[in-house]
């Protein structure tokens, strides 16, 4: 029997683009992006928008088997009975994260002859969507910790009167925006940030935090549910950060970010 890497080198790979003809999908829909995967346009949707609804099955959960046929084997699986059954198809699965890829649970791209090859572009970069959440969480991360750096540092009449912008009296205790990173490591679940030397404050004011995995974001439910741009630049704004000294939630539109982390993932939001 061969391994699933065998497999998957052994398979003449039909370009991208022959791929997305056959679904119905024209080269000007699409981003290339090397010859084996590509980003789908958002005007495809009003290309389309005439066109008869399709019917959605959704595989939520299943209980892995000890050889790891999964959700992802199963997908693919029946999307390709379907298709042999001369039925319209395409199968939509989640890009893994690097975290298990790396660990003991290992990919995440089917198996045997029921997966997406190939297989180690699927496993790790792919596109580089969770790269864009990872760097779109972070970049709120660090303007939280700016913000309170300077507030402290000038205080809150006078950073209102110097910037032109509110003082959001971060409470330090009620931060709820952790980093981020696409791995497994376990020591940066509960770290302390902004250390400095004695008598100095130049790295910013320390306090509690610690990493979550980039797939657990908010961002990354976000980039799922959202419909459009515009919408998931609006959910991004609504996103709480943390609570002020006097208890009200402080966002990333507060903190005036919200429009860079779109920004950051306005390429993510397309389908790969």
């Amino acid at each position: 029997m061969k391994s699933d890497i065998e497999i998957c080198r052994e398979t003449l790979l039909t370009p991208i683009d022959q791929i997305a003809q056959h679904a119905g999908i024209h080269a000007d829909d699409l981003t290339p992006q090397g010859t084996l995967k590509a980003k789908v346009k958002p005007s495809i949707l009003k290309r389309l928008a005439d066109q008869p609804e399709g019917k959605l099955v959704v595989v939520t959960a299943i209980t892995p088997t000890p050889l790891g046929e999964g959700k992802t084997v199963t997908t693919i699986g029946l999307a390709q009975g379907l298709a042999k059954l001369n039925k319209k198809v395409m199968a939509c699965i989640r890009q893994p994260s690097m975290g298990p890829v790396f660990g003991v649970k290992g990919g995440a791209a089917g198996g045997g002859y029921s997966q997406v090859a190939p297989m180690e572009k699927l496993n790790l970069h792919l596109t580089g969507d969770i790269h864009a959440v990872t760097a779109a969480h972070n970049l709120a991360a660090a303007a939280l910790d700016a913000r309170l750096y300077h507030e402290e540092r000038l205080g809150y009449d006078a950073f209102s009167v110097q910037t032109g912008m509110p003082a959001l009296r971060i409470d330090i205790n009620r931060i709820v925006w952790k980093r981020v990173m696409d791995h497994n490591d376990r020591a940066l679940r509960m770290i302390t940030v902004g250390k400095n030397e004695p008598g100095k404050n130049i790295n910013g004011i320390e306090r509690e935090d610690g990493f979550d995995i980039s797939a657990a974001s908010e961002l990354m439910a976000i980039l799922a549910l959202a419909k459009d741009l515009a919408d998931m630049r609006q959910r991004i704004g609504r996103i709480v950060l943390a609570y002020n000294l006097d208890g009200e939630p402080v966002t990333a539109e507060d903190l005036q970010v919200a429009g860079a982390m779109a920004v950051t993932m306005c390429e993510a939001i397309e389908p790969t």
